[in-house]
Parts: C-alpha cells; sequence; structure tokens
C-alpha cells in the first residue's frame, strides 16, 4: 500500500529504536512509502533529534537500556515543544498491561512485534490525518474565539458609544434646566439679602425712635422672637447663597464632565477633569452609617495641557474613583475601618503624604500625577481598601467580568477603561493589589498625540 505523497508532503517520521535491524527494517519501509526517516538508537537521541526538527509521528520502542520507551514518552508530553506530537508504540510486549501503560502515558497507538508493514503505514497515515484534523479545528477554534473577543470589544465599544451619547444628552439637558433657575436664585439672593439689611435697619430705627412700644407690639415681638430672629436671619441669608453657589458649582462639574459639545480631541487640564469628577463624587466620600468619611489624599505633579478625548477621560476617573470607594466599602464590611468618629461629612482634602499609604488606619484614596522620563502622563489612583486577589488581577480589563455582587456592578467600566486608554490614546493601564492591602490603577497617556490631531483636523 503506497501512502499519497501529496497528503503528507514528505512527513517526517521519527523511528526510535535500540535494535540496528528494527531501525533498517523499517527506515526502508517508510522511506519506500515516501517519507522522510529518521533514527535514534535510544531516549536520549530521541529527545535531541526532537528538539532539533520537530517529527510529524514518532514511533517509539519500549524495551531500551537506559531510558525505556515510557520515560521517553513522558518527557515528550511534559515538553510544550512536542507534546503535540503523536507517539506510537512498538513492542515485542503484548500484555494488556504494557498497553495500558503505552496509553496512559501519553501514547495515541500500540503495534505488536512482528509488524505488518501495510499496518504500520495505514496507523501512521491514520495519525497524521488525525493531527491534520486536530490542527484544523485548532485552527477554527483560535478563529471562533477571535471572533467572539471582537465581538465583546464591539459589544462594549458600543455600549460605551451609546451610554457617552445618552450621558452627554441628559446631563446637557439638566444642567441646562437646573442653570436657569438657580442663576434666578443665585441673582436675586444678593438683592433680597439687601432688603433684608435694610428692614432690619428700619426695625432698629424704629427701636430708637420708639423705645416704649404698645403692648401689642411687644407681645408681637416676645411671639416671633424678634431679636433672635434679626440675627438668624443674616445667617439663613448666607446658607442660602452658598447653597445656590454649590448648586452653581455642581452644574458647571455636570458641563464640564460630559464636555457635550466637545467630542473631538483637545488639550485639556487633567487636574481641573479629576476636580469635577470628586465633585461629582462628593456624596460618596461623606461620612456614612457604616463608616467615616473617605479622605481624599491629593499629590498632584506640574503637570501641562494634555491631549485627549476629555469626555471620555473623565469616564475613567469616575471607573477608577467608583471603584476605589467601593473598595473601601468592601473593606469597611471586612471590618478594615473603625466607626465614623464624628466627621461632619465635610470632604477632607490633604495635599501632602508623609504615612506609609498601606498603614493608614481612616479610608482614604490617593491621587498621584505626575509627567514621566517618556513624555507620559501618569495618574495613579490608589485606595487602602480590601485588595483584589492576585487570580482575578489577569482578569479586570475583561469585557463583563465583574468581582462584585450581582446587581452591584456591570462588569463594563474597566474593560471601557482599558479600551479608552490603550485603544484611543495609545496609553497604559495597570493594577498593582494585594489582599488587605488596597489596590493602585495606573494610567500614562502621551502628552501630545500628533497623528490622530492631524486626523481629526483633516476629518
Amino acid at each position: 500500500m503506497h501512502f499519497n505523497q501529496t497528503n503528507h508532503q514528505k512527513r517526517n517520521i521519527l523511528v526510535v529504536d535500540d535494535t540496528p535491524d528494527n531501525l533498517r527494517l523499517l527506515s526502508a519501509m517508510l522511506t519506500a512509502q515516501g517519507f522522510e526517516v529518521r533514527k535514534a538508537l535510544n531516549g536520549k537521541m530521541a529527545l535531541t533529534a526532537c528538539q532539533m526538527v520537530l517529527p510529524d509521528v514518532i514511533l517509539l520502542d519500549i524495551n531500551m537500556p537506559g531510558m525505556d520507551g515510557y520515560e521517553v514518552c513522558q518527557q515528550l508530553k511534559a515538553d510544550d515543544k512536542t507534546c503535540e506530537v503523536p507517539v506510537i508504540f512498538i513492542s515485542a510486549l503484548d500484555d494488556v498491561v504494557d498497553k495500558v501503560k503505552a496509553f496512559d502515558v501519553g501514547g495515541v497507538d500500540y503495534i505488536a512485534k512482528p509488524f505488518h508493514g501495510a499496518e504500520v503505514v495505514l496507523r501512521i497515515e491514520n495519525q497524521i490525518n488525525l493531527r491534520l484534523l486536530q490542527v484544523k479545528l485548532q485552527e477554527k477554534n483560535f478563529l471562533l474565539q477571535q471572533a467572539l473577543d471582537n465581538l465583546k470589544t464591539s459589544q462594549v465599544q458600543q455600549i460605551q458609544n451609546e451610554k457617552m451619547v445618552a450621558l452627554g444628552q441628559l446631563v446637557a439637558g439638566l444642567a441646562h434646566e437646573i442653570n436657569n433657575p438657580i442663576s434666578f436664585i443665585y441673582g436675586n439672593l444678593q438683592y433680597a439679602g439687601q432688603y433684608v439689611e435694610d428692614l432690619v435697619n428700619m426695625i432698629e430705627v424704629y427701636q430708637q425712635e420708639y423705645p416704649k412700644p404698645t403692648p401689642k407690639i411687644q407681645q408681637v415681638a416676645k411671639d416671633v422672637d424678634l431679636n433672635f430672629m434679626i440675627k438668624d436671619l443674616q445667617n439663613l441669608i448666607g446658607a442660602m447663597y452658598r447653597g445656590s453657589d454649590r448648586i452653581r458649582e455642581i452644574v458647571l462639574a455636570l458641563q464640564h464632565f460630559s464636555r457635550h459639545d466637545e467630542a473631538e480631541m483637545k488639550r485639556v487640564n487633567i487636574h481641573e477633569d479629576i476636580e469635577n469628577t470628586l465633585v461629582m463624587l462628593q456624596h460618596r466620600l461623606r461620612e456614612a452609617t457604616e463608616r467615616p468619611a473617605i479622605i481624599v489624599v491629593k499629590d498632584y505633579g506640574n503637570l501641562p495641557l494634555v491631549t485627549c478625548y476629555a469626555s471620555e477621560l473623565n469616564q475613567v476617573f469616575m471607573h477608577l474613583l467608583n471603584n476605589a470607594i467601593d473598595a473601601i466599602e468592601e473593606g469597611v464590611g471586612n471590618g478594615e475601618f473603625g466607626a465614623p468618629s464624628g466627621d461632619k461629612g465635610e470632604l477632607r482634602v490633604e495635599n501632602q503624604s508623609c504615612i506609609p499609604y498601606s498603614l493608614l488606619s481612616t479610608p482614604q484614596i490617593r491621587i498621584h500625577t505626575e509627567v514621566t522620563d517618556l513624555n507620559m502622563v501618569k495618574i495613579a489612583i490608589a485606595d487602602n481598601g480590601f485588595g483584589i486577589e492576585e487570580s482575578l488581577r489577569s482578569r479586570l480589563f475583561d469585557p463583563f467580568f465583574t468581582t462584585k455582587p450581582v446587581g452591584k456592578g456591570s462588569g463594563l467600566g474597566l474593560s471601557i477603561s482599558y479600551q479608552i486608554i490603550v485603544q484611543k490614546h495609545r496609553g497604559n493601564i495597570s493594577c498593582t493589589s494585594s489582599v488587605g492591602k488596597g489596590a493602585e490603577f495606573v494610567i500614562e497617556i502621551p502628552i501630545d498625540q500628533p497623528d490622530i490631531l492631524l486626523q481629526v483636523s483633516k476629518s
């Protein structure tokens, strides 16, 4: 039986046998069938030959001095380079136990001596065909996995785009609707305060001109506690003024955060964007019933204006800061921080950190920025929460992977952040963490991206 050369294309067969006559017989028979045959007299020679040129099939004798066929096969299967090569055992041992052991160590077939040439060729042909099918299947699996990864990436990108459009429209609409009435209130409070001051002055003049009011006026003044009301009225006007100013600040932060009309890449102040994001998250940083207020430690470097997609970079800051707060709250659940210390809920900001961060006993988030030697801007956001297990860190940026409980996370935040930083800004994003010692996410993006700016200007 002649094996078709077009199918095997001079397939490489390694024959391993300590008997020279067997080697010559098998070599002559397989060469006549169109195979390229190499020979090895012992196990060590066989292993060396496999490292030099990877065979398509190995014919392996069992009984050999020094290293028997079982041990040779085990070493072949333990090596990533040779583990996929089919091994056919050829042996005079025809006991069931020997055959079972041959298959246990990784053999794919077993031929008992004396053998027939046609049988050997047929079994080699079968193994080569099976190997070809396995390779094709692996290629198809690889293509399918690629297609699935591309689909996930496209799906995440589509979700991100839809979220950004919806968020921009919502925030822009809310900011516009809130801005009109609050501007009216804020603008008129100045006049209201002046009117109140004038009325108070008038009452004081009345008290001076008429030091002995009538009994009815005395009773009304007593009922309304006139002296307290006059003093407290000034405080009320000041509180309303501060409140409306705070609302204006939040509206401005909303507009900056969404940057609805700034879809293109432009130069921005990174620190302003971080501050606007913190304004948006201030309600989560304040003291809660189960934990003290979260302190934000800002360690800002001297950064130039950075070329970026500002609204999308703000999304990254939002995701990372939200995750830091979630990690701290998880740490609270694990008893890492004490009970609230009576803080009134104000956001406390420090400008320096002299204590080792991992040793801090109160919930804190540290934001560090600097320019690296590679002309990149580095933004590091660290928390002293519960930390992330090593087995999970490699999957953090995978689409739809989340370490949070059901209903708490979508598994898209870090995946979207990865796409924004790596794919859109040609930067890097990484995480270092260990359980019980918090986590730190580091972003690095180029200060300038002339190629992208050129494409934007041309479009």
